[in-house]
């Protein structure tokens, strides 16, 4: 449940980066996804074409601060989304670190603030830090999106034991792992941990076949989801045998 919007699929897919838009479009139709990410830099004649295409498509639109730097170029951006697009959504995303990418997380509190109070639904792009977290929610964010590693890495969940201890406190909280998923076996492990919902962009738009990999993250995803609401069985130090001794034949 993202904002009183309950998504079958736990998949959010980003649009850049595709070879041409044929690729993108049945990239999101194989995905199974409901909600598709969109940065607000494409203009002119090809962002026409670019809205254009996704108009055709079930989904709903999560627009994205994507390349902005401080407070003041996050909410502009937000509100130019929410003017253009028409959602009070916005995937709030201000780097503090060039090379890394990684979320300034003072501007980021202070630009969800701003944004809450605005009424918007803020989807901060945050670390696996726990006082981030709690400040976040208590300006109003409704829910977390953690990286897993930074963007575009592919390094998978460089910080088990931080995620793990995220997913913990904040019990009942949406997380959604964001950044950093490189193959369908990190989101399935995001998912066997408890978290919500896997948004990633360039492992599918980058790939070789980036239609067939849509596919096989749906699938890892789901088979994430079913597998934490099945239950795994505990690590043990030890093995432990499956098979019980009782009834078996006595040869001595």
């Amino acid at each position: 449940m993202f904002y009183g919007f309950d998504a079958k699929s736990r998949f959010l897919l980003g649009t850049a980066g595709y070879p041409s838009p044929y690729i993108l479009q049945q990239s999101i139709n194989e995905s199974g996804t409901e909600i598709i990410i969109v940065s607000l830099r494409r203009e002119g004649k090809e962002g026409k074409v670019f809205r254009e295409l996704l108009s055709g498509l079930n989904v709903r639109i999560l627009p994205n601060t994507a390349g902005c730097y401080t407070v003041k170029e996050a909410v502009t951006t937000a509100h130019m989304a929410r003017d253009l697009l028409n959602t009070p959504w916005i995937k709030l995303e201000i780097i503090g670190h060039a090379e890394t990418l990684q979320p300034d997380p003072f501007a980021l509190v202070e630009a969800a603030r701003i944004l809450s109070e605005e009424e918007f639904k803020v989807f901060p792009y945050t670390t696996e830090d726990l006082v981030i977290g709690e400040k976040l929610l208590a300006v109003g964010c409704e829910l977390l999106m953690p990286w897993g590693a930074p963007i575009g890495s592919g390094q998978g969940l460089r910080s088990l034991d931080a995620l793990r201890t995220l997913r913990s406190w904040f019990n009942g909280i949406p997380l959604i792992i964001d950044a950093g998923i490189g193959s369908p076996s990190d989101a399935t492990q995001a998912m066997e941990m408890g978290f919500d919902g896997i948004l990633l962009n360039t492992a599918v738009a980058k790939a070789g076949n980036p239609i067939l990999m849509a596919s096989a993250f749906r699938q890892a995803i789901e088979a994430g989801l079913i597998a934490f609401n099945a239950g795994l069985m505990e690590k043990r130090d030890i093995a432990v045998a499956s098979t019980p001794i009782f009834g078996l034949a006595d040869l001595n």
